[in-house]
């Protein structure tokens, strides 16, 4: 028989600065015990760049619900999707020293094991991170 996965877990934020915090404590609340050690930190803070990055680049202030999480495991990995309403594509900058923003997605690529930005279906763009789940830390 196979195994039954579990369930993704699935939240909404209005595009506010408040929402990282709120979102970085969910995701953190949401791992098993267990993995909270290995997995915690890493997935906390992708959250916080993630989120960040979607309420300032592609969210719309006029909305409220416009930023989505999911959190699921899957194939040895623990993934995390974070997507808003925008259609800008993010991509890995190389700010200079003196540059006081742009250095989020390079630690998105540092602490995932992987990482891509999809356009969603029907409007918007999600960037999903997946950490190995024996290889975090």
């Amino acid at each position: 028989m196979s195994e039954i996965p579990l369930v993704p877990v699935h939240w909404h934020f209005p595009a506010h600065p408040t929402s990282v915090r709120r979102a970085r404590n969910a995701v953190a609340a949401s791992l098993p015990h267990v993995f909270r050690p290995r997995l915690g930190d890493d997935l906390g803070l992708l959250t916080s760049e993630l989120v960040t990055n979607a309420i300032r680049h592609g969210a719309r202030r006029d909305d409220e619900d416009v930023i989505e999480l999911v959190l699921w495991p899957a194939d040895g990995h623990y993934w995390l999707a974070v997507s808003d309403p925008g259609t800008g594509k993010p991509l890995l900058a190389c700010p200079d020293a003196e540059a006081e923003n742009g250095r989020g997605l390079l630690l998105v690529n540092h602490l995932a094991t992987t990482w891509t930005v999809r356009p969603r279906p029907t409007c918007g763009t999600s960037v999903i991170a997946g950490i190995a789940v024996g290889q975090a830390g």
